[in-house]
């Protein structure tokens, strides 16, 4: 089957489902698009709290593609309803290149289903510049729970005291919430969900005992494991990873379920044709960065730029 348009596959991809391959980079766009971009600063709109992997992977580009564009490239951080506030002040920034936005399968295709009073809209709002990657997940266990130390325990310990147990996420109907909801469905367990704003406070309940478990992304589970008190049990992956070689994937106790999310940036719906070409070609050579890359794949992944 063909892939679909980069559009389609920024608007489509749900949850458990992989990225769609991009598509072959066009050639380079020639001095006319150069002279389109505004001469300010340039800002990366993040929907979530600093420490969680959208911030991480924000500043990263913004690094990347500060040297690119020969200007000022900045992070700001709009937390608030799965993204949804930085969404709403992304899509109503000036349509001129100055203001790009850090888009998520939250918020781009999962928030319209799950919030009533949505202040934007992921189709008509935003014009893609190119996918950035797929982020695999993996589970994790924290200290308040020292004896699961294994995937097989963690379920068998749902199993004895249904509700008793705790998972963590950043937010209702999250990815992260419905990653960790399909695992213990596909299991038959039962465990109490704690919803929290962002990736980062719900890492912090977890490394503080406040809540018992997390599907998450497996770079940010990779930080939880360093200091050997909170555990990756298992990834959402099709196989190992090899940030985390120590967690087998949930395949293999017959969990079909192959879960991450992608992460793509935009500019506000209006924006100029030679702008976005000028952005999407600042963007892929920004991607190729050593040092973007090394960012990228201590979270699992590799970068997957893309065409509009």
């Amino acid at each position: 089957m063909s892939p679909p348009t980069p559009r389609r596959a920024l608007l489509g991809a749900g949850l458990g489902l992989p990225l769609v391959a991009p598509v072959l980079i066009a050639a380079a766009i020639g001095s006319p698009a150069r002279a389109a971009m505004v001469d300010r600063p340039v800002r990366i709109l993040s929907g979530f709290a600093p420490g969680g992997l959208n911030d991480i992977v924000s500043r990263a580009m913004a690094q990347a593609l500060s040297p690119v564009l020969g200007q000022p490239v900045v992070v700001e951080n709009r937390p608030g309803a799965g993204g949804g506030v930085g969404a709403a002040a992304a899509a109503r920034a000036a349509p001129d290149g100055s203001t790009l936005w850090m888009g998520i399968v939250d918020t781009q295709a999962i928030n319209p289903s799950s919030y009533r009073a949505l202040h934007y809209d992921p189709e008509r709002d935003f014009a893609p510049i190119s996918l950035v990657a797929h982020f695999p997940f993996a589970v994790v266990v924290g200290p308040s729970q020292p004896g699961l130390r294994d995937f097989p325990a963690l379920l068998a310990a749902g199993e004895r005291a249904p509700g008793q147990l705790t998972f963590a996420s950043w937010g209702v109907a999250s990815t992260s919430h419905l990653a960790m909801e399909r695992i213990l469905r596909a299991k038959g367990v039962e465990m109490l969900h704690v919803p929290f704003t962002s990736q980062s406070p719900a890492m912090q309940a977890i490394m503080a005992g406040q809540v018992d478990c997390m599907a998450l992304p497996a770079g940010g589970a990779e930080s939880l494991t360093r200091d050997g008190r909170t555990r990756a049990v298992a990834v959402v992956a099709e196989g190992p990873l090899a940030i985390l070689p120590g967690a087998p994937p949930v395949t293999g106790f017959g969990i079909d379920l192959t879960s991450g999310l992608w992460k793509a940036i935009y500019a506000p719906a209006r924006t100029p044709r030679p702008v976005l070409d000028r952005l999407n070609e600042a963007v892929r050579e920004a991607m190729r960065a050593p040092a973007f890359i090394e960012v990228v794949r201590q979270q699992g992944a590799v970068p997957q730029p893309s065409t509009p």
